[in-house]
């Protein structure tokens, strides 16, 4: 089992701290997850129904040392900096993610908006 958060929220709470910063907040840290463990063979299925397509797929045992379940949580930030993770559910995590993929199939080719947001910040991050 393991807890999946979408690129988003990720995205908004590393902005959310990025504020907390720039605003003379103290360093910290945080877990960041959705606090809901899904397994590999949910995320497979899951994704072989948004894609509508055939993923292999082989089953095996847990890799040595592989915990069972790894699921964060978000306690802390969501006390400090009320952030909430939006997309919490594996099928719109992977849906987005294909629809992304599909539209954009060699990447980023040009500038976006994170790149200023990048800039932005850069002057605190060092």
């Amino acid at each position: 089992m393991r807890d999946y958060i979408h690129v988003t929220d990720l995205a908004d709470a590393h902005v959310k701290a990025l504020d907390y910063l720039k605003a003379d907040g103290k360093s910290e840290v945080f877990n960041l997850g959705n606090g809901r463990g899904f397994s590999v063979l949910e995320v497979i299925e899951t994704a072989r129904q948004v894609t509508e397509s055939s993923i292999p797929a082989e089953i095996a045992a847990r890799r040595p040392g592989d915990p069972a379940e790894l699921v964060a949580s978000s306690e802390k930030i969501k006390a400090a900096l009320d952030w909430r993770p939006r997309y919490d559910g594996l099928e719109t995590i992977i849906q987005t993610a294909w629809q992304w993929h599909k539209t954009h199939p060699n990447g980023y080719e040009k500038q976006t908006k994170v790149y200023s947001i990048i800039q932005e910040y850069a002057p605190i991050m060092q």
